[in-house]
């Protein structure tokens, strides 16, 4: 899991940032750990819902099946965070995403994510069309990276 800390974050076929908000820091001064999860879905919408070609149909939405977080280091207000986002793998109806946060170039925290498309109405798993394949591929982390 901890692949992603070794990556740079150019090795993230995905990039996207976050300002640091006074208001994400705890009593220590250092960015609450809830918050991670904010910059990581900021790296996952990015990559979902801003390709060219929209991974699903209206009749979908996206769930969280699980999150794995691992907190390396603190980050700091004030400043800036960027976030990597990459695939892992594709399955029938999921997907799997490997993401890094960093703040001044250094890793501070990676998530591995399961992320699966359900149905609207029936709230069941639901195929990822051809199309989202098609997506989702531009996005696969190179598999020499990644353990």
């Amino acid at each position: 899991m901890n692949t992603s800390s070794r990556l740079p974050l150019e090795a993230f076929p995905s990039q996207s940032f976050d300002k640091i908000r006074y208001g994400d820091t705890d009593r220590q001064g250092h960015v609450n750990n809830a918050v991670f999860s904010t910059y990581l879905e900021t790296g996952r919408v990015e990559l979902m819902f801003a390709s060219e070609l929209p991974l699903m149909s209206e009749k979908n939405s996206f769930v969280i099946a699980s999150l794995n977080l691992q907190l390396l280091a603190e980050i700091n207000w004030p400043g800036k965070v960027d976030i990597g986002t990459g695939v892992m793998s594709v399955g029938n109806s999921s997907m799997r995403l490997l993401q890094g946060v960093f703040q001044d170039g250094q890793c501070v925290a990676t998530a591995e994510t399961v992320i699966v498309q359900v149905d609207n109405r029936t709230r069941k798993s639901d195929r990822l069309s051809d199309q989202a394949r098609r997506s989702l591929s531009k996005y696969l982390l190179d598999s020499d990276l990644v353990e």
